[in-house]
């Protein structure tokens, strides 16, 4: 009896260390590989990696121009933006125990929104989705106010002032929706130092765009919430290392002297640069893989969050092949998607430090 326990645990181990030792299986396809299949052109995709603007007080909208003129060069057909869309907020808010106050740190509140607005959510959007169906080529004053205040009602904000940018200065002003309220949000919108504000509505506006897409997804903190015990230490520890400080302060010496367009524009190379982009993962999330389970966890909601992400991406352009699409994100944001949208047979990847040059 004692030989065939002992044969018995030898095989598991064997079987175990096979196991361990097993290469990964290779998936079934490769959709890289259809590229020469695709019929007419692919789809240009052309993700900007930003600082948030934010947190950068000595940025003006003036110190954006060389940037946002390269952007406009580009000529995208859709822009999206790091935001989360109406749609997910009030998802959020439903079922607060599971994401506990992250409707708050990351959305309007609803409820506020319809006592502006004086309407629900849902009929708004069905009014803003009708709208659009028969937008003209060339609106009147009255239909952009009536659909800024729309995009406002379904809690999509950048959107609404990129109808409001396009009004001439004495057009932007209280009717066809727009109350005093929100009238004093548009304005305040308006110059607000934030790149979903400043650069991606700017740009959609001065394109005469209807709209940019919000793509952002915090459903994903499901996966840390609530924080289990040791998680925050974790993570802490892998953001404070000696090398991830060494990253950082690389770039304040650039941040110091963002004094006018051509140092802003600098920045934004420093902060597209492929070099850049891998030192920061790597001793961000790629180094959360070598640490523990807490760390891995954590690479996970990353991971997700960003999956998610480029999945709306490609909701927005999917009905659009062929289409030119600009994705405004925070600089850790980018190399995920470019390694994600790589995986589309139908998208072709735009150098960022090509089109900063």
């Amino acid at each position: 009896m004692r030989q065939i326990m002992l044969g018995v645990v030898l095989m598991m181990a064997a079987s175990t260390a096979s196991a361990q030792a097993a290469p990964d299986a290779a998936p079934a396809i490769d959709p890289r590989g259809w590229r020469g299949e695709v019929v007419g052109e692919r789809t240009q995709v052309l993700t900007i990696g930003s600082a948030h603007l934010s947190a950068l007080p000595a940025v003006t909208q003036p110190m954006l121009e060389p940037l946002l003129a390269r952007l406009v060069a580009f000529r995208p057909d859709i822009i999206t933006y790091e935001g989360v869309s109406g749609e997910q907020c009030a998802m959020m808010e439903a079922n607060p125990t599971i994401y506990p106050d992250v409707a708050s740190t990351y959305c309007y509140s609803s409820a506020e929104i319809e006592q502006v607005s004086g309407q629900s959510i849902p009929a708004a959007r069905a009014a803003m989705a009708a709208m659009l169906a028969t937008w003209p080529a060339a609106p009147t004053a009255v239909q952009r106010r009536q659909l800024a205040s729309l995009f406002f009602a379904t809690n999509e904000r950048p959107s609404a002032l990129v109808q409001w940018l396009q009004l001439p200065a004495e057009e932007r002003r209280e009717g066809d929706g727009v109350t005093p309220a929100l009238m004093a949000i548009l304005t305040a919108a308006s110059s607000r130092m934030n790149e979903s504000y400043a650069v991606a509505a700017v740009v959609a506006a001065r394109l005469g765009h209807h709209r940019i897409y919000g793509v952002d997804d915090h459903s994903a903190d499901a996966i840390n919430l609530p924080a289990p015990a040791g998680f925050e230490a974790a993570v802490n520890a892998v953001w404070q290392s000696p090398a991830a400080a060494a990253i950082h302060m690389r770039l304040a010496p650039l941040e110091a002297e963002l004094v006018d367009g051509a140092s802003v524009l600098a920045y934004y190379r420093v902060m597209n640069d492929p070099a850049t982009l891998r030192d920061f993962i790597d001793v961000d999330h790629r180094a959360a893989l070598r640490g523990n389970a807490q760390t891995r966890r954590y690479t996970a909601w990353w991971e997700t969050r960003n999956l998610r992400m480029v999945a709306n991406i490609r909701a927005a352009f999917g009905a659009r092949p062929g289409a030119r699409v600009l994705n405004i994100v925070g600089a850790s944001h980018k190399p995920y998607y470019d390694a994600y949208l790589a995986m589309m047979p139908d998208v072709q990847l735009v150098d960022a430090e090509a089109v900063l040059r």
